[in-house]
């Protein structure tokens, strides 16, 4: 079971797609998780252009890569989420400002990307939800159990036709669960499957880092829904509560040494790389394990680099067979 090593692109989305794909080739990764802003993947070109995909798969070629997944996480999350201007971001110009527009453009991108990762040749669309009840996290004003409901069945009836076309071409949607998100940690993600009654379209893009500083047990996530890790990625974070910083990240950008938590480069921080990989071959799981880089007290590409050699020197296969059977004593 040799999964593929890919890095995401959306973390260098700044760079040409050429530019990332000669790179990762350069760093030894085998494929690339295509981001789909940025000059990545623009999803209505594909669709309607079709030497635009033979010219993004004549490259991934030209550099030895693949691709498994592409990602729309920005479009996913305008879907789901009660409008502020900090969504206008994500969408086009000509959407910015009106919360209806807005989310009807995610919508119809959301299923674009579907039909995009059907002419790549990918199985997986990895992206975000949204939430419009993220808000009431913590239950003050005091949020009623009714609330929640109501935010759970509006995430139903807005990616309902999203999924539908997602089974149309045949492909899966792979929840980040991730802070901001309408599943966020076990209980939450437990529920959203139950909401949309197991639906099968509907599965994981585990990431560890964010289930770490949250305190859960990324081993255990990943038992628990062994049937519905879809993809993976790679990204490490690092705890540093010192009495004085909360986990809440007290308003400090990323990185700010003061934090409670930050993300860092694979091996640099407290999430069990080894336990994860024992766990996805206890499950079976022979996807990409795609490495989402961020850490901004390191070069990126110096970063980048080591994480590919990380994930290589333990990306190993389950044992074939049993130590402690079938031996038998020489005969003489």
């Amino acid at each position: 079971m040799a999964r593929p090593i890919t890095l995401f692109t959306g973390q260098w989305a700044d760079m040409l797609f050429e530019d990332i794909c000669k790179k990762a080739s350069m760093w030894g990764y085998e494929g690339l998780e295509i981001a789909c802003w940025g000059d990545h993947m623009e999803v209505q070109k594909a669709v309607d252009n079709p030497n635009y995909i033979k010219e993004k798969k004549k490259i991934l070629k030209k550099y030895n890569l693949k691709c498994w997944a592409v990602s729309s996480h920005l479009s996913g999350q305008c879907v789901g989420d009660r409008y502020d201007e900090r969504l206008d971001g994500f969408a086009p110009q000509e959407v910015q400002g009106d919360p209806d527009q807005l989310r009807n453009w995610a919508v119809e991108h959301m299923k674009t990307a579907a039909r995009t990762a059907q002419k790549m040749g990918c199985s997986v669309v990895n992206g975000f939800m949204g939430s419009p009840i993220w808000k009431f996290w913590y239950s003050f004003p005091q949020t009623t159990e009714n609330m929640i409901e109501q935010g759970f069945q509006k995430i139903k009836k807005l990616w309902t036709p999203i999924f539908d076309e997602f089974d149309r071409c045949g492909i899966k949607f792979a929840l980040e669960v991730h802070p901001t998100e309408i599943a966020f940690d076990f209980y939450t993600t437990q529920k959203l499957f139950d909401v949309f009654e197991h639906r099968p379209t509907l599965g994981l893009n585990f990431d560890p880092s964010h289930l770490v500083w949250q305190g859960m047990v990324p081993e255990l996530f990943l038992r628990e829904f062994s049937d519905r890790i879809y993809h993976v990625h790679m990204k490490d974070v690092a705890v540093t509560l010192d009495g004085k910083a909360g986990i809440l990240g007290s308003h400090l950008p990323f990185g700010d040494l003061r934090r409670g938590w930050n993300f860092r480069s694979l091996g640099h921080g407290d999430v069990d790389f080894e336990g994860i990989i024992r766990e996805l071959n206890n499950i079976g799981y022979s996807g990409p394990l795609s490495v989402e880089w961020e850490d901004n007290g390191m070069d990126r590409e110096f970063g980048a680099q080591e994480s590919a050699e990380f994930l290589q020197s333990i990306n190993f296969s389950p044992s074939q067979v049993a130590f402690d059977q079938d031996m038998k004593t020489e005969k003489k």
